[in-house]
C-alpha cells in the first residue's frame, strides 16, 4: 500500500470489536488517502448502548490496543458518546471515511458532520456468498457453528 502525508488528518470511527477483513480495508483506505489515520473507538458503554448488553466481546482497552498495533492506524481516541460528532468536532479532521452503509448526506446530517469535514465513503466488504462482512455477522456465523458441532 502507498503512503504518503499530504498533511491532511483522516478519520474513520466504530466498535471494531472483532477486528475483520472489513476493518483492515477500510482502514487501509483512508490511510492510502494522505496524512494522519485517526480512529474514534466507540467505548465499551457506547457499545452496549448500539449493539446490546452482551457486546462489546473486547474491551475498549483490547480493541484500543489491537487497532494501534497496526501499522497504518497513527491514534486511537476512545470516545463515550453514541454518534462521533463531538470527538469530529474536537478533532476537526479534513476527511472523515466511512461505509457506503449510508449517503453522504445522511451521514453529514445524522452525525452532524460540519461543512469541513469531507466526507468519502468506502465500499462495504462482503464474503464469497454476498453477505456483509461484519462482527455481528460472524458472531451468527460462530454461533451457528457451536449449534451444528453438537
Amino acid at each position: 500500500m502507498k503512503e504518503y502525508d499530504n498533511g491532511k488528518t483522516i478519520f474513520a470511527n466504530g466498535i471494531f470489536d472483532l477486528l475483520h477483513p472489513g476493518h483492515i480495508e477500510l482502514l487501509k483506505f483512508a490511510k492510502s488517502l494522505g496524512g494522519k489515520l485517526m480512529v474514534g473507538l466507540n467505548s465499551d458503554r457506547s457499545t452496549k448502548i448500539l449493539k446490546g448488553p452482551k457486546r462489546p466481546i473486547h474491551n475498549e482497552y483490547k480493541r484500543k490496543m489491537a487497532l494501534e498495533n497496526l501499522s497504518f492506524v497513527d491514534e486511537v481516541v476512545i470516545f463515550d458518546d453514541v454518534r462521533p460528532t463531538n470527538i469530529i468536532c474536537d478533532l476537526m479532521p479534513d476527511i472523515m471515511v466511512k461505509g457506503k452503509e449510508s449517503s453522504i448526506e445522511e451521514i453529514r446530517k445524522i452525525d452532524k458532520i460540519p461543512d469541513t469535514v469531507e466526507i468519502v465513503l468506502y465500499p462495504i466488504i462482503t464474503d464469497s456468498s454476498g453477505n456483509k462482512i461484519s462482527t455481528t455477522n460472524l458472531i451468527k456465523k460462530a454461533q451457528i457453528n457451536v449449534v451444528n458441532d453438537k
